[in-house]
């Protein structure tokens, strides 16, 4: 049996993303990933790998939107991204912007796109995770998470142990209670 892969964005005849857990396709890529649309693209980005890869898509068809004009704007920040023709993507490369973006949060996006006579603005939010790879494949470690993680176990195992005597009272107590009654 064959797999059958969807393109980021894509959508069946019912409209349902076909990307999505129930459509079949399974990202293999962790991270964060912003998606969008308005009545005429869809757009999917993902920050990784040294760069923002962004995919547009016309909305009604599917069909890849190539060869445009796209702008990413965030908190006052502005970058071109750049077309590339042999993946098909756009790419925001901008090292200040991609360090700005890489901060955990949530990041709203403004997509500024022109595709021949057409233009759109497509807005997002994109979500970076404690534990995400930031733009440059690096995974946010901040030491105050580390402290927070610690103390987040501790909890943990201490409500584990008194699950763990609440389960063992209440296996010990008919016994005792049986024996206490076959004595009489």
């Amino acid at each position: 049996m064959s797999a059958a892969v969807a393109a980021p964005g894509a959508h069946g005849p019912g409209g349902e993303h076909l990307d999505a857990p129930d459509g079949g396709y399974v990202h293999s890529d962790a991270g964060p990933r912003i998606e969008t649309f308005t009545e005429s693209f869809e757009l999917v980005g993902h920050l990784r790998g040294g760069e923002l890869s962004i995919l547009i898509d016309r909305y009604e068809t599917n069909e890849p939107v190539l060869n445009g004009k796209l702008e990413v704007e965030f908190n006052g920040l502005k970058a071109p991204a750049r077309f590339h023709a042999d993946l098909g993507d756009y790419a925001v490369d901008d090292a200040n912007f991609l360090k700005a973006l890489a901060k955990q949060g949530k990041h709203s996006l403004i997509f500024t796109l022109t595709a021949g006579d057409e233009s759109d603005l497509l807005e997002g939010t994109l979500e970076v995770k404690a534990g995400d790879e930031d733009a440059h494949g690096h995974t946010h470690d901040d030491s105050h998470d580390d402290a927070h993680g610690h103390e987040s176990s501790l909890r943990n195992w201490a409500i584990g142990g008194a699950l763990l005597a609440i389960l063992l009272v209440a296996l010990v107590m008919p016994m005792l209670r049986r024996k206490t009654n076959s004595g009489k």
